[in-house]
Order: structure tokens, then C-alpha cells, then sequence
């Protein structure tokens, strides 16, 4: 399977770049198999979007908690975007 991302694990943690060149049919909608904490480390523009909810920025530094099961997706911004994500059996 391939992904719109590349990403490395570093001191148990994912950091994953989307390049701003990405389709953004490859941006889809899916969830996760495991509660996880999502930090901006850089990107512009991008927006993150829950199910049945608006878009929310994307800004550096602030942090998203993603329930395991609930549908998200990412929309493309105007630069690449790097998060770092923390995964978490229960929260």
C-alpha cells in the first residue's frame, strides 16, 4: 500500500512529511486503530478536518488529540507539512 506520506519512527514517536506537491485525491478520508496525539512541527496552510466538522488550521506547535475510529482527513496547504504523532492505547 502506498501513502501520500513519507515518515521515520525517532524515540518512539512518527514523524510524517506530506509533500505540498501531493494530489489531493491521495488526501482521503480514514481512521486510526489506536488514539493518537498530533503535533505541528511545520507546514502552511494545511487544514485538518473530523467528521462532521469544519476544517481546523494546522498551526505550528499546537497539538491535535485523534480518537481511534473516527474519521479525518488532511487538506493540502501551500508548503510541506511535518507532524509528529504519538500513539496511545487508551487515553
Amino acid at each position: 500500500m502506498e501513502f501520500p506520506f513519507t515518515q521515520e519512527k525517532s524515540n518512539g514517536k512518527i514523524i510524517r512529511t506530506f509533500s505540498k506537491d501531493v494530489d489531493d485525491m491521495e488526501l482521503k478520508w480514514h481512521y486510526d486503530e489506536k488514539d493518537r496525539t498530533v503535533k505541528i512541527i511545520s507546514g502552511e496552510g494545511w487544514l485538518l478536518q473530523m467528521d462532521n466538522q469544519l476544517p481546523t488550521p494546522l498551526t505550528c506547535e499546537k497539538e491535535f488529540h485523534i480518537p481511534k475510529g473516527v474519521y479525518h482527513r488532511v487538506k493540502k496547504g501551500t508548503t510541506d507539512l511535518v507532524i509528529e504523532i504519538t500513539e496511545h492505547d487508551n487515553i
